[in-house]
């Protein structure tokens, strides 16, 4: 029967079948050079200037593996409870695109550098799932096909395809999950949570910028549906390089609802890669996925094994940072958090961001005020990921700095945040440049108060009278006029004297 490409309903996706993931993590390594040649390792620039003959791949280019990659490599699987191999080797995996100039990718196949590990994971809820993870191997990057002309973007229907071999022979890590089972409804939340932990671990361990929108993290979704009686998994999809957590959890989610609406009309699922839609949260039909036997893993004759000595591999032990988990458990006593509280960080993605802001000079509840309210809601409507607000901890904690020695409100502080937003410059820049300042002179406040005196004698005879509260109307009248600038508290206090007089 013909697959429908209708979507089932969750709730009853969830009531029929059994969901199972797979969740395949890419990590471009921060090393100064590639992993195989000597070109630098940096993001971006003009298109193929950052190539030499071997990461071309040319007749007689020799690669040589990078040292501080495997060392990385190795802190990764020790930060992820993994074994790591006393003896392991790279193989080429053999596969055509145009990206790949060597016409293969040189990877680790059954013989990784860290196995059998894993990861656990903090829900929304405060419940923890265990992922194991199944390997974590070392292997380069491909270079980048840009497909001009057509609606998508991508090579169906394309006028003509651009290459940029500046990224190829980067260093990757690509970390691999076991099959993660019943987590029923919460699967996509795993997922997404998965991710978001793994990016936490890879940042405190300073191995890779992390950065999802420029690539160095991507996650490969792979998603299958197991009816309730079943007892061998589905075929699985393999949704390509998520570039966001809100993305990994809506791929994975319409994955299930899309499976479940074939399987029940009798289809079946069809072993291939898809491609993510940002726009509407949908995923497309890619090409038909591989086996491990279509790319003709042979062992690489051109690189010597690896073989880690336990005394190294101690020595990289020792060098592990504090965990993303035991530091929140840190944090939390240190602030005095709520649970509650410290989920509300979690959730938002503002542990580490606060956490810097108050090294920068701010108070542990001032910095979780912005992050987790102010910010939080900019993120949102931006649609990006809390840290990639266009704004540091230090900059917050110099605005907040600058509210605390009454030189800003809270309400022109915020529009110094917006202004940071913007791309205006530094706090200070914008204070300028706006005209933001505090007025602090009582000879323009009084000003301001006699003539909203003036206007309103009612409220003056009021305040005479006794009623001090009816002072809040000429409060009101004066940050009207100074435009929010005035100290409002200086305010209240020189209408008092001025009434009173």
């Amino acid at each position: 029967m013909t697959a429908v490409a209708e979507l089932m309903d969750y709730a009853d996706v969830i009531e029929r079948f059994n969901p199972v993931l797979g969740l395949e993590v890419h990590v471009e390594l921060n090393t100064n050079t590639k992993m195989f040649c000597g070109c630098p390792n940096e993001f971006g620039g003009e298109p193929n200037t950052k190539v030499c003959p071997t990461c071309l791949g040319l007749p007689g280019a020799l690669p040589a593996v990078n040292g501080k990659a495997v060392e990385g490599a190795i802190r990764i699987g020790l930060a992820l409870n993994c074994e790591i191999a006393e003896w392991c080797r790279f193989a080429r995996k053999n596969y055509f695109y145009p990206d790949m100039p060597k016409n293969f990718q040189t990877s680790q196949y059954d013989e990784p550098i860290a196995f059998n590990g894993y990861l656990d994971v903090t829900l929304d809820d405060g419940e923890v799932v265990r992922v194991e993870i199944e390997r974590a191997h070392m292997e380069e990057d491909t270079g980048k096909s840009l497909h001009v002309g057509g609606a998508t973007g991508r090579i169906h229907g394309a006028e003509h395809s651009l290459l940029d071999y500046n990224r190829a022979g980067v260093p990757l890590i690509e970390i691999v999950t076991k099959p993660i089972e019943g987590t029923g409804e919460r699967a996509p939340e795993v997922a997404r949570a998965y991710v978001s932990a793994l990016r936490d671990l890879l940042r405190a361990l300073d191995v890779s910028d992390v950065r999802m929108d420029q690539g160095s993290l991507r996650c490969d979704a792979n998603v299958s549906l197991m009816a309730k009686d079943a007892t061998e998994f589905g075929t699985r999809t393999e949704t390509k390089n998520v570039n966001s957590l809100r993305s990994v959890e809506r791929a994975v989610r319409y994955e299930m609802t899309r499976q479940a609406a074939i399987l029940a009309e009798g289809g079946s699922i069809k072993q291939e890669t898809r491609h993510f839609q940002e726009a509407d949260g949908t995923t497309s039909s890619g090409r038909t996925k591989e086996t491990a036997e279509d790319y003709r893993y042979f062992p690489e004759p051109d690189l010597v094994p690896i073989a880690p000595s336990r005394e190294w591999v101690e020595e990289l032990r020792g060098t592990l940072p504090e965990m993303p988990s035991e530091r929140r458990k840190r944090i939390q006593q240190e602030w005095s958090l709520s649970d509650e509280a410290l989920r509300d960080l979690l959730n938002v993605g503002a542990v580490d961001l606060v956490a810097a802001t108050v090294e920068a000079g701010a108070s542990p509840d001032e910095a979780r005020g912005w992050w987790v309210n102010t910010l939080a809601q900019e993120a949102n409507s931006r649609e990006v990921e809390l840290a990639d607000l266009p704004i540091t901890p230090k900059q917050l904690a110099e605005v907040i700095a600058l509210v605390s020695s009454g030189e800003l409100t809270n309400k022109l502080a915020k529009e110094v945040v917006q202004g940071v937003l913007a791309g205006e410059g530094e706090p200070r820049d914008v204070v300028e440049k706006r005209g933001l300042k505090v007025v602090s002179d009582d000879s323009a406040l009084l000003a301001a108060i006699d003539e909203a005196l003036a206007a309103q004698p009612d409220v003056a005879e009021k305040i005479r009278g006794g009623k001090v509260a009816a002072a809040g109307a000429i409060v009101g009248a004066v940050m009207k006029a100074t435009k929010g600038q005035a100290d409002a508290k200086r305010v209240r206090e020189l209408i008092i004297e001025r009434v009173g007089s």
